[in-house]
Order: C-alpha cells, then sequence, then structure tokens
C-alpha cells in the first residue's frame, strides 16, 4: 500500500470518528457563539457548559466512536474507558488522545475476548464479559493517565509553538501551499480531523471564543473561485456546468464537485493554493476566527459560526479566497489555447433541482473512453438487493452521488436499495459498489467480493446510466 493511500485511510478512519459526532461539535460551537461572556447573548450560568463540553463531552464521544468502529457496543465502552485516563487527567482537549485511544481499547478488548472465548465457564459469561471490561478499561485508563497524556500534551504544545513561530515569523499563509494540494487528492480529513481541530479546540477558549484553525480547511473560497472562472472563462461542458456546481460546493459545502475542474488542468493546483494563501493573509492580518467547527463547509456553516464582531473579517478573508483563486484561474484558461471541449457535466436530476437546462447535443462519455475495463467479477441484476455509494467519509459527496443514482434506478423500474457510505467502513458482504476512480483501491480492500464502479464526478459521470443499463441488461460488472 503506497504512502497517499495509507494517508487517505488515515484520515477516512478519523473522519469516521469525529463526523458521527459533528452535531455536538456544532452544538458545543453554537453555545458558544451565543453564551461566552464576548457572545452574542452573553450568560454566566450557560457559559459553564462551554468548558466541560469542549474538555469532557466532545473527547469522550470520539473515543466511544473510534472504539465502537474497531469492536462494537463492547469496543466503544472500553476505547471511551481508556481514553478518560487521557482526558479527566489533563488541563487542555484531549482530541488527538481520544482518537488514538478509543480506538486502541477497542482493539484491546477485542483481542481479550478472543483470548477469552471458549474458556468462560457456564454461568459464568455474563460475569467475566462485564470484569474483562472493567479490568481492562482499569489498566488501559491508568496507562492514559500517565503516559499518553503527558505525551499528547507535549506534542500539543509543539505543534502550538510551531504554529505560533509561522504566526510571527508572517509564514501561515503557507500552510495553504499543503492544505489546497491535500483538499483534493483526499486527504482533507487526515489534515483537518487530525491537525486543526485538535489544535483549534485546545485554542478557542483562550482567543475570546474563537479560532482561525477551523476555517482553514472547511473553507470554500478557494473552490468557489476555480467554479466562477469556469463559469466566466471555460469552455464547453466545462462552462455550463460550473455555474451549479458552484452554487452546490459555496451553498452546500461539498467541495468534491470542484474537484475534477482542478484535475483536468493541473496548473489549477496554483489557482487553489493562491485563494487559500490570499484568505488566510486576510484571517491573520484581521485576527479573523469561528466559534464553531464549520462543517459541511459551506456559507451557511461559516455563517451560523461567526463569533460575536467577528463577521466582517470573516467574510473579507472570504471574499479575498474567492478573488485570489479566481484571478489565477483567470489567467491559466485564458493562456490555455487548447480546443478541447471539457467534459465536466451536471446530471439532469442536479439541473432540475437547481433550475439548470442543458443545452442539447452534448457528447457523452462512453465507459471506453474513462478507461473503465469490464471485469470477469458479475452479478445477476435479479440478486442485486443493495448498492452502496462510497467516499472517503461517508457523508456528502457519496450522500449526493447515492441520491443520483437512486433517482435513476427508481425511474428505470428497478426496486434496489441505494445507500452511501464511508469507504473503509465497507461490509465485506457489499454486492455493489461505487465510488470515485482515486478510492478504488480502497473500495476493493473493503469489499473485495464487491463489483465496484467508478466515477470521475460525483455530480455527472456516464457510470450512473451504464449502471441503470446493466441492470436492464441483467448483469452488472465493473472496474474490479
Amino acid at each position: 500500500m503506497d504512502f497517499k493511500l495509507k494517508i487517505q485511510k488515515f484520515g477516512g478512519f478519523l473522519a469516521g470518528m469525529v463526523i458521527p459526532n459533528i452535531g455536538a461539535f456544532i452544538a458545543w460551537g453554537l453555545i458558544t457563539a451565543m453564551f461566552l461572556d464576548s457572545g452574542w447573548l452573553p450568560n454566566k450560568q450557560l457559559a459553564t457548559l462551554i468548558s466541560p463540553m469542549l474538555q469532557y463531552l466532545l473527547p469522550i464521544l470520539i473515543a466511544y466512536t473510534g472504539g465502537k468502529m474497531v469492536y462494537g457496543q463492547r469496543g466503544a465502552v472500553a476505547g471511551a474507558v481508556t481514553a478518560a485516563g487521557a482526558i479527566f487527567g489533563s488541563k487542555i482537549p484531549m482530541f488527538l488522545a481520544a482518537m488514538i485511544l478509543g480506538p486502541l481499547g477497542g482493539w484491546i478488548m477485542k483481542k481479550v475476548d478472543k483470548l477469552l472465548d471458549g474458556k468462560i465457564m457456564t454461568g459464568f459469561e455474563m460475569l467475566v464479559n462485564n470484569f474483562s471490561i472493567g479490568i481492562v478499561g482499569l489498566l488501559l485508563a491508568v496507562f492514559s493517565f500517565y503516559i499518553i497524556e503527558p505525551i499528547i500534551a507535549s506534542a500539543t504544545q509543539a505543534a502550538t509553538v510551531g504554529v505560533n513561530y509561522l504566526i510571527h515569523a508572517n509564514l501561515y499563509p503557507l500552510l495553504a501551499v499543503i492544505i489546497e494540494p491535500a483538499k483534493v487528492l483526499f486527504l482533507n480529513n487526515a489534515i483537518d480531523q487530525g491537525i486543526f481541530v485538535p489544535l483549534g479546540s485546545a485554542e478557542i477558549l483562550r482567543h475570546g471564543g474563537k479560532t482561525l484553525f477551523y476555517m482553514l480547511v472547511s473553507s470554500p473560497a478557494p473552490g468557489a473561485g476555480i467554479l466562477l472562472a469556469y463559469s466566466l472563462f471555460g469552455k464547453g461542458n466545462s462552462k455550463k456546468s460550473a455555474p451549479s456546481s458552484l452554487i452546490i460546493e459555496f451553498i452546500g459545502g461539498i467541495h468534491e464537485v470542484y474537484f475534477p475542474y482542478v484535475l483536468m488542468k493541473p496548473l489549477m493546483f496554483l489557482a487553489v493554493i493562491a485563494g487559500g494563501i490570499c484568505q488566510i493573509v486576510v484571517w491573520v492580518l484581521l485576527k479573523s476566527g469561528l466559534a464553531g467547527y464549520p462543517h459541511p463547509g459551506s456559507i451557511i456553516s461559516f455563517l451560523i459560526m461567526l463569533p460575536k464582531g467577528g463577521a466582517l473579517s470573516v467574510l473579507l478573508g472570504l471574499a479575498a479566497g474567492i478573488l485570489g483563486s479566481l484571478a489565477v484561474a483567470f489567467l491559466i484558461l485564458k493562456t490555455d489555447h487548447s480546443d478541447q471541449d471539457e467534459d465536466v457535466s451536471l446530471a439532469s436530476d442536479i439541473q432540475d433541482m437547481l433550475g439548470v437546462k442543458q443545452e442539447a447535443g452534448n457528447q457523452e462519455v462512453s465507459s471506453s473512453d474513462k478507461g473503465i475495463s469490464q471485469s470477469t467479477k458479475k452479478i445477476n441484476a435479479s440478486d442485486v438487493r443493495e448498492i452502496i455509494f462510497a467516499c472517503d467519509a461517508g457523508i456528502g459527496s457519496s450522500a449526493m452521488g447515492s441520491g443520483i443514482l437512486k433517482k435513476k434506478i427508481k425511474e428505470a423500474g428497478f426496486d434496489i436499495n441505494v445507500i452511501n457510505s464511508a469507504v473503509d467502513r465497507l461490509s465485506k458482504d457489499a454486492q455493489v459498489v461505487v465510488t470515485h476512480e482515486n478510492l478504488l483501491e480502497r473500495a476493493q480492500q473493503a469489499a473485495p467480493n464487491a463489483v465496484i464502479y467508478t466515477v470521475q464526478s460525483f455530480l455527472n459521470d456516464p457510470t450512473y446510466d451504464e449502471i441503470v443499463d446493466d441492470l436492464k441488461r441483467g448483469v452488472l460488472s465493473g472496474e474490479n
């Protein structure tokens, strides 16, 4: 497994712990924005909720979820107890510790249960099962209290010192050189959930209830600038579909829709980097920040999480990010003299939803044009009970893609359930999987027995129609 794939899987696993608990992060962010002494409705009594929720509730939820991902309910309990040692023994939020110790506790509990399997006397099962979690939890909680907590606290302090150095050296904007390309390469979860969310959560109470870290990866501005450039100066199908993609990206917060527009012209990486640098420069100069974590990364989430008095600086940074990427993308498009009709088009049901009609005569890309090779792995359409659309985190782009596919399958008269999932949490028994071509290898590892179809664009891809055609023919086969 290559390094990039390992980082993608790592990011997907981190996202799997954080994203199911985003509602709790939003609740805490709203409470902070509303009731902190610098908030919209200052309230000393309700403000007492802020610190305990950040210090204890959110890390415990993450640890519980991480343990559950590894070993179900018993893993969840073991993971939460294991992480409690570091969480309750620290003066800073132990998000990194929770992301490590939750899965660790679940994994060790799984190994202990396997060791005890078949060795418990009849009638003592409940007693042993309960006490095994208690004893494992005790040992691991002590371990996390004395060993893990000091290590994580030191690492957090070192990271904070490093970031502060970048700020004082006026090098903070260079983070965009890493962040923006990483997003397009599906590494955003590893960076955001692994680095910036923990740093932001630790910083937020020290800086008047706001942090810049929450905005760095979540910002829709660089992608919006790319899509705006294609809308104004692009050509062919990319120009026609970009306005609708802009709405979905900037308002809906689904960033994956702009990735194909960057990948079709690699020079566009310079545009998103320029946008990222511009927005960070403005935010640093104006001391901007959000009171809560904006997820998904849409303008609506940013507006909801604004701290009191911080709207103008945040919005100016977003505007700078859009203009920065727009300016560079404009130069790239205007200096491109090729006659290529870029094929990034919008699915008809998304067009209908947005009130956009695409002109007739657009060429469709066949599966052979996409480079999809038919595999010998096949399944009869009559045996298909469920089709799973998988993306990195299991929300956002896969939810949208599954909605598109579900509508097409229903219109074709088939009663097949279409759901969305994180690619690394696919069941070994999955029958048919649809995922982005960059996630194919991870899908193959997670669901080795499934027929797998790949798409290049979550919004529109001939693979959607190919699946429907295969259902009509009675046999499904994909790229395996």
